[in-house]
């Protein structure tokens, strides 16, 4: 089915419309120059009904994405959170993947993108996990990217821009030609950075390592499962790593809204650990289904429910 072909609703600059009259003009702004930001956002069903997983999170970065990239919002942080509990509930879902999404319109063409307005929509819909459930437990096979992860001062690295991800579908295209499932990107220095639209851990020795915020984003799944090493007493290392060093780790994943936690079996041809999902990894990973799917006690105020 075509995603511009479905029964539903938008969220569009304040007002709810028939998801088939969710349009722009073919002149809009950002459609031309990759101007724009946006979220991914997961809810999930629970006991007490769907649930969004740290929504203010999400919204958070998508003002702070649109501040960086100079894009004036018109709307309030409430005013987003509305939305994104609205559409859920106004297209009855038990479970839905989100997009809120900040465009430049149509008033104009050019890089100086001069009086154009700041349009935002919010839409949602049932959207499966990245990878097969089978991935959960076998875990991947990644190959590391010829391209070249951003330089920090090339394109804004904390703003989850729309443009930036052309970077990742060509190396995730390059990965998938070449029989992988993913792809591993290297910043400009050589150092691991992050996977097409996933942060990344490795597990060596009992201490959990991940890449310092420099060129990749500062994930909200990244920082959810910081959280849990912590409530683990796991230690937890931000640095540089360098690829030989996943090669050699016990266990490596992936995280990521879309991806959730994603363990990382092969790495150009060699296995990382025993080739499979190791223990930390699989703990972390349940502590964080449990989460999002309230079957947790702790940190209550990570889910929005969306019929409350």
């Amino acid at each position: 089915m075509s995603f511009s072909d479905r029964d539903g609703v938008i969220w569009f600059n304040g007002e709810l419309v028939d998801w088939r009259e969710a349009k722009v003009h073919v002149l809009t702004h950002t459609l031309h120059y990759g101007m724009g930001c946006f979220e991914g956002v997961r809810a999930y069903q629970t006991d007490e009904g769907p649930c969004i997983f740290r929504l203010k999170e999400h919204t958070d970065r998508l003002f702070r994405s649109a501040k960086i990239l100079g894009m004036p919002m018109p709307y309030t942080h409430e005013q987003i959170n509305e939305a994104c509990l609205q559409v859920v509930r106004e297209n009855n879902l038990e479970e839905a993947y989100l997009r809120p999404m900040v465009f430049f319109g149509d008033e104009g063409m050019g890089l100086r993108a001069e009086s154009l307005s700041t349009n935002v929509i919010v839409a949602a819909w049932h959207w499966p996990s990245y990878m097969s459930p089978e991935a959960l437990t076998a875990g991947i096979k990644v190959r590391t990217s010829s391209f070249t992860r951003h330089h920090v001062n090339i394109t804004m690295c904390k703003a989850k821009a729309n443009g930036n991800y052309i970077n990742s579908m060509l190396a995730l295209r390059e990965a998938l030609s070449g029989g992988a499932e993913e792809a591993l990107l290297l910043d400009p220095e050589g150092y691991v950075a992050e996977g097409s639209g996933e942060n990344i851990f490795v597990v060596r020795d009992g201490v959990v390592y991940t890449p310092e915020l420099t060129s990749c984003l500062d994930g909200i799944t990244r920082a959810t499962i910081m959280q849990f090493c912590r409530d683990l007493d796991i230690p937890v290392v931000e640095k540089r790593i360098s690829r030989d060093e996943v090669y050699i780790a016990d266990e490596a994943f992936f995280t990521g809204t879309a991806a959730e936690v994603l363990p990382i079996r092969e790495l150009d041809d060699r296995d990382i650990g025993a080739g499979k999902a190791g223990p930390i990894t699989l703990k972390l990973q349940q502590m964080y289904f449990d989460q999002v799917k309230g079957r947790r006690a702790e940190y209550p105020e990570w889910l929005h429910n969306v019929k409350a």
